[in-house]
């Protein structure tokens, strides 16, 4: 290969890689402040956990929704479009979020005591369900531009470099909300949770905007494919955008729609996120209310989770598919989430006095955790192939974010009902659940390239034939 096309691919990959991580950390800045937030819309707005949870619930599977139809949309049209114009209409509700306290001369928003009123309730509830459907504008792009920027052969490694933007985003949120701004000045100063992130999210859609390109021939690059020696399959050289538009809608169905794999992957998902979103949107509420923690400790937590479990446990789980399971990130995510499940175990049966022995089993769960949520991903990538890359993780993200539906509603539902105890015996089944599930595709192969491959071959013989170019 010229060495000065390999440089060249190698800059443009790795500024791909470091704007979609700034821009998706970005996404959980204007996603995830509302869960650190949720315990001072409790005090000060008098919101119950069970309306936070329907919150929760509403976001979620709008954002799931979104997902899979922008997953559709994202392997057709440009991507880094899709996703900028995510982030900035994220940030613009986060803003009107802030400010609907001060509408309250216009709505009636506040009681004589200053609580929530039916109407803010509802005013909150239905922005934050705008709010899923722009959120769901930010993965899509992310999986289809890696799979089209980063050989099949590596993927596992660098879209888990990528995936560490969820936790770091979740992370740092968490310290500058729970810490910076909450623990600091009080939760009357909740609105700034929303304000601040929503002014960093603008300045990401810009370098969204004007940082990316969707693909490696649009700057004068052969795609990935033809520079990897392990790849099973070469792309079409030099295809026409009719071939790409056929080529989708041939492989749609035998790749994603009827792929029993695929399927099995996305169900999954949802076990997955249910583990996840226990510790990521009520971790910061259940070790305040069932540990005794502070806000400070329990936020701080949450970040530890997602900072030093997260991202290490993202970047171990990548390299280790690579390196010693072939690229096969199903075995991964089975690994990871029988690993978590156990660390949930340890944690419910954890005395309420041992707050350092139950800080530890969280940070390990989600250490655990974020190998299957970073890996589902990679593996609809490659089992797919690239040209129906964002397709199946759409599939993937409405399965996983379905789970709000338990992890959202229903548990705030028990936890005011029931106590936290019911929350996390629940957890913990759907944990035992999912890890059988992924136990029935140990044996799928690591992609789906040789699967494609003739029907490819035979596309452009039909293609060809027509003599058209």
């Amino acid at each position: 290969m010229d060495q000065s096309i390999k440089k060249k691919y190698n800059y443009w990959q790795w500024r791909t890689l470091i704007i979609l991580m700034i821009g998706y950390m970005l996404f959980y800045f204007v996603r995830k402040n509302f869960s650190i937030v949720m315990p001072a819309l409790e005090s000060e707005l008098g919101i119950s956990k069970a309306k936070l949870g329907l919150f929760l619930t509403i976001n979620g599977v709008i954002y799931g929704l979104s997902r899979f139809i922008n997953g559709f949309l994202a392997d057709r049209v440009s991507r880094k479009r899709m996703m900028g114009l995510g982030l900035l209409l994220s940030a613009v509700v986060n803003i009107i979020i802030g400010l609907s306290p001060e509408m309250n001369g216009i709505f009636n928003f506040l009681d004589p005591q200053g609580k929530a009123t039916a109407g803010l309730i509802v005013f909150i509830g239905s922005l934050w369900l705008i709010n899923g459907y722009t959120q769901g504008m930010g993965y899509p792009p992310c999986g289809s531009l890696m799979a089209h920027w980063i050989k099949p052969s590596e993927l596992a490694t660098k879209q888990s470099i990528w995936n560490s933007s969820h936790s770091i985003g979740a992370g740092l949120v968490a310290v500058l909300c729970g810490t910076a701004i909450l623990q600091k000045f009080g939760y009357e100063a909740w609105q700034w949770c929303f304000f601040i992130p929503a002014f960093l999210a603008i300045l990401g859609a810009f370098l969204l905007f004007f940082g990316l390109k969707d693909t490696p021939a649009s700057v004068g690059l052969p795609d990935p494919e033809t520079m990897d020696e392990n790849a099973p399959v070469k792309v079409v050289e030099n295809e026409s955008p009719e071939f790409t538009q056929l080529a989708y809608k041939r492989l749609l169905k035998p790749m994603v729609l009827r792929n029993p794999v695929i399927w099995v992957l996305a169900i999954g998902n949802f076990f997955v996120y249910v583990l996840r979103f226990t510790v990521l949107d009520w971790g910061a509420t259940f070790l305040t209310q069932d540990r005794g923690l502070s806000i400070q400790t329990a936020s701080s937590v949450v970040a530890a989770s997602e900072l030093a479990g997260g991202i290490i446990g993202t970047l171990l789980a990548g390299w280790a598919t690579d390196k010693f399971f072939k690229s096969k990130a199903h075995r991964t995510c089975l690994i990871g989430l029988a690993c978590a499940t156990i660390c949930f175990i340890l944690f419910w049966l954890t005395p309420k006095e041992m707050s350092w022995a139950a800080i530890t089993c969280i940070i390990l769960a989600s250490f655990f955790i974020y190998m299957p949520q970073a890996l589902v991903g990679i593996a609809c990538s490659n089992l797919a192939t690239k040209r129906v890359a964002a397709s199946a993780n759409g599939m993937a993200g409405i399965f996983g974010y379905a789970s709000t539906t338990v992890s959202g509603l229903a548990f705030g539902i028990l936890a005011d009902k029931l106590g936290w105890n019911s929350v996390f015996e629940v957890t913990i089944a759907i944990g035992i659940l999912g890890v059988i599930l992924f136990a029935t595709i140990w044996n799928a192969p690591a992609n789906g390239y040789a699967k494609a491959e003739p029907i490819l071959a035979e596309l452009k013989s039909e293609f060809d034939a027509k003599g058209v170019r």
